[in-house]
């Protein structure tokens, strides 16, 4: 749930800032977007490499993918890539955009895990597919703003 609160803050409270203090480039949903995205990243990125929750997410690769803990690894590194490529405006399009497929990639995981009663369990696999629909909208957001 803290990707999400982290996610609608950060957006809501960039859209504010950039109304308020007549800030071009912030007074626009999608702008303010890629800062919630850029907060939301670096929150579930730091999770992939700090204990407990790097052992939670390690459970939650399907046991037929090789080498859960590198994967694991690999995808927080392409977290921490995309939240750069979202601050740096020629590319926030492209890495909103590979975000997007990213979630869309590692939604498996979340659906083995609900599954299964493994890893990080933070909601029930309907209320975990909602609020990744809404990420995905999120990244959708940006790519296509």
């Amino acid at each position: 749930m803290a990707p999400l609160i982290t996610l609608i803050a950060v957006s809501g409270l960039g859209r504010l800032l950039g109304w308020a203090c007549d800030l071009g480039w912030l007074d626009s949903w999608p702008h303010a977007t890629v800062l919630g995205l850029a907060a939301m990243f670096l929150l579930t990125a730091s999770a992939h490499f700090q204990q407990p929750r790097r052992a939670g997410l390690i459970a939650m690769v399907p046991p037929r993918l090789p080498d859960a803990p590198a994967l694991v690894t690999l995808t927080g590194v392409l977290e921490l890539a995309g939240v750069i490529g979202l601050l740096v405006p020629a590319t926030s399009r492209f890495a909103a955009a590979v975000l997007l497929v990213l979630l869309l990639v590692m939604f498996p995981a979340n659906v083995h895990a609900a599954r299964a009663g493994l890893g990080i369990k933070t909601m029930p696999l309907p209320q975990r597919a909602l609020v990744q629909v809404f990420f995905i909208g999120a990244c959708a957001v940006v790519v296509f703003a």
